[in-house]
């Protein structure tokens, strides 16, 4: 690496000490990112894009629906509560069928 910005040796050598700095720095950081990565494995995104698995209607009447099968069911209060049931069993019947990524 060269580096003449300046008149003096000395001021050059600073710089160019900076950026070999800043360069191994970078390098560092590329390394750890990639040793997290392969001790992650395959990460999938499941960031919010706006899309909902479910949908809740509450008043006028009680409905839930599953955006990713279309399955509906009346009861809300009891999905609320926890009965997923019905949902995991249409999702695993439509993966199955290839319906689903």
């Amino acid at each position: 690496m060269s580096v003449q910005n300046e008149r003096s040796q000395a001021a050059n050598k600073q710089t160019a000490m900076k950026i070999l700095r800043s360069r191994l720095a970078e390098r560092a950081e590329e390394e750890r990112e990639a040793e997290l990565t392969k001790e992650r494995g395959d990460v999938q995104n499941i960031g919010f894009g706006g899309e909902a698995i479910r949908s809740y209607v509450l008043h006028p009447y009680q409905q839930v629906k599953d955006e990713r099968t279309g399955l509906k069911v009346g009861n809300a209060q009891a999905v609320l509560d926890g009965d997923l049931d019905p949902f995991i069993h249409a999702y695993l019947l439509a993966k199955a069928a290839g319906n689903l990524s």
